[in-house]
């Protein structure tokens, strides 16, 4: 089996030769891969700062779509044939970035027809992200006025989609080209973060906010100041400040949750929403294809192993 990944930790991504997956579990699905995201995170995986449960020789990627081959003794909810699109991690057998993907039925969600499979490919972290950051961390309740400080970029931009889609009031801060589409996915008001944004902010939200999400590297602290006293400030990009004010601040990793993601993809198809393609290259461009995703890519990077 083919695949894009690492020879030792911190080594370079290159093609590597992989054994088939061997027999299945009664809980798994074997996936035959046709869009796998790649992410900063997957950059964590590669130097070993994300434990994914593999060693190397292996293949890189946590979040696939395609089409179902086999399942499973006891899997109810798929059958061969089925598009379908995961996020899953500890990895069962090898990264998603392969032709061929195992992972746990608990851990799988139905492809919404609507949604192309690049997108798909992409959308399991980004999604689940959001979701476990607004519904769990944050508790957003319809209504609320929530600050999302890095809307821009893929999971910023999903953070918006799924607080609009829980009935909050968002207030976006991104580039100024990621305007129109934060307004689609249902943003408030989208500010430039060039401008002088912060102020702009207080006299929407009538001072500060009760929830606020940063999804800006190494920024955390500097949203603080935004959230009301006895707020709720999350974090995904682990570097959380010390509380005061009686602020409850969260540093959030995302879980697999087959269930939850495929609420988030159905939801997010039905809407008529899609996420900004940036490239779809084969496994021999999967180092540059990281490349592209740690320099912080306007969109989706994807591989297809079918591409050569």
């Amino acid at each position: 089996m083919k695949g894009a990944g690492i020879r030792e930790v911190g080594g370079p991504v290159e093609e590597v030769d992989l054994p088939e997956p061997a027999s299945l579990k009664s809980d798994e699905v074997l996936i035959e891969v046709q869009a796998a995201g790649v992410a900063n995170w997957d950059d964590l995986v590669r130097t070993g700062a994300w434990d994914v449960g593999i060693t190397p020789p292996m293949a890189l990627g946590v979040e696939a779509a395609g089409t179902v081959r086999q399942v499973g003794a006891a899997v109810s909810r798929f059958e061969a044939g089925h598009q379908v699109l995961t996020h899953s991690a500890p990895l069962r057998h090898q990264g998603a970035w392969a032709e061929r993907f195992v992972a746990p039925e608990a851990h799988v969600a139905r492809k919404p027809v609507a949604m192309e499979i690049t997108v798909a490919g992409a959308f399991g972290v980004p999604a689940l992200t959001a979701y476990q950051v607004l519904a769990a961390m944050l508790n957003v309740q319809a209504g609320e006025a929530v600050l999302i400080h890095g809307a821009g970029g893929v999971t910023g931009g999903m953070l918006a989609a799924v607080a609009a889609a829980m009935g909050a009031r968002v207030i976006a801060v991104a580039g100024a080209r990621n305007k129109e589409r934060l307004k689609q996915f249902g943003a408030t008001a989208v500010l430039d973060r060039d401008s002088s944004w912060q102020q702009a902010a207080k006299r929407l939200a009538d001072g500060a906010f009760p929830a606020v999400v940063n999804a800006v590297r190494g920024a955390t602290a500097s949203v603080l100041p935004l959230v009301a006293d006895n707020g709720r400030l999350a974090t995904i990009t682990g570097d959380p400040p010390a509380s005061e004010r009686g602020i409850r601040i969260g540093n959030v990793y995302v879980t697999a949750d087959g269930y939850a993601l495929e609420r988030l993809a159905a939801d997010f198809a039905n809407r008529g929403l899609t996420l900004p393609v940036a490239a779809v290259v084969g496994l021999a461009q999967g180092s540059s294809a990281l490349a592209e995703a740690v320099a912080g890519s306007p969109g989706v990077v994807v591989i297809d192993p079918r591409q050569a």
